[in-house]
């Protein structure tokens, strides 16, 4: 089943499944798939799906409708395509796929064992315990309105949503004990999976001091615990942690 992921800036704001046969997209409310922008017509244009195939017609928009760049009328579309209304854009992936974008993120962000040394992986290791429970204050802040602390012993598992680059909406199930991410010779950062809940640790920079961004703010040296909806920012890339 194909699906669309609405985006604005690199950030996904909406995910459709293209279960109906038709899907139209514009700025009035009784679209299928609204699009707020000024820039983007009333009923700007029209996605017809026919079996396993998807097409693309621009309803003559004011401003026109773009594929990967370029002005077009009718479009068949592809797994990657990037459709562009206004300001916004949608991604369109393809069931078939998206399992192979997704094998490509996780082998793009994934660290396989052997990538980091045995000395940067043991100081993370020992950074990770203990990881201190953020500040109540902290919590509370604007910047995640609904954070949640999980206590010790929780069974929920976490995971992760990329919601900027090539390779937004997929996601990696956080299952092992310790999963190391990012971009060797860039930046890195490990999770670790325990009883009392996920935490994440600075491994390597090409510059010194140079900490993943959770939330808008470096992690520091130091492990910190990850909350519900927390915003981490990994060599370049938004990731979302969400529990579930």
């Amino acid at each position: 089943m194909a699906r669309l992921l609405l985006m604005l800036d690199g950030q996904v704001l909406a995910e459709y499944n293209m279960t109906k046969e038709r899907y139209t997209l514009g700025r009035l409310p009784d679209n299928d798939i609204r699009v707020d922008n000024p820039g983007v017509s009333g009923h700007h244009a029209l996605i017809v799906n026919i079996l396993n195939d998807s097409f693309l017609e621009d309803l003559n928009s004011t401003n026109g409708t773009y594929v990967n760049g370029k002005l077009i009328k009718k479009h068949a579309l592809q797994h990657g395509d990037v459709i562009t209304l206004g300001r916004h854009s949608l991604r369109f992936i393809d069931s078939q796929g998206d399992v192979s974008e997704s094998d490509e993120f996780e082998k793009t962000m994934v660290i396989a064992p052997g990538q980091i040394t045995e000395e940067k992986l043991r100081a993370a290791a020992s950074a990770l315990s203990p990881a201190p429970r953020p500040d109540p204050a902290e919590t509370s802040s604007s910047t995640r309105p609904s954070a949640e602390y999980r206590p010790p012993g929780d069974a929920s598992s976490g995971r992760l949503q990329v919601l900027s680059g090539q390779f937004a909406g997929r996601e990696i199930e956080l299952l092992k004990p310790l999963t190391t991410l990012g971009r060797p010779g860039v930046q890195v950062a490990a999770i670790s999976r325990r009883a009392e809940g996920y935490s994440i640790v600075h491994v390597e920079s090409a510059t010194a001091g140079d900490y993943p961004l959770v939330n808008g703010e470096p992690i520091g040296p130091q492990a910190r615990r990850l909350l519900n909806n927390d915003v981490i920012t990994l060599a370049g890339i938004k990731m979302g942690f969400f529990i579930s």
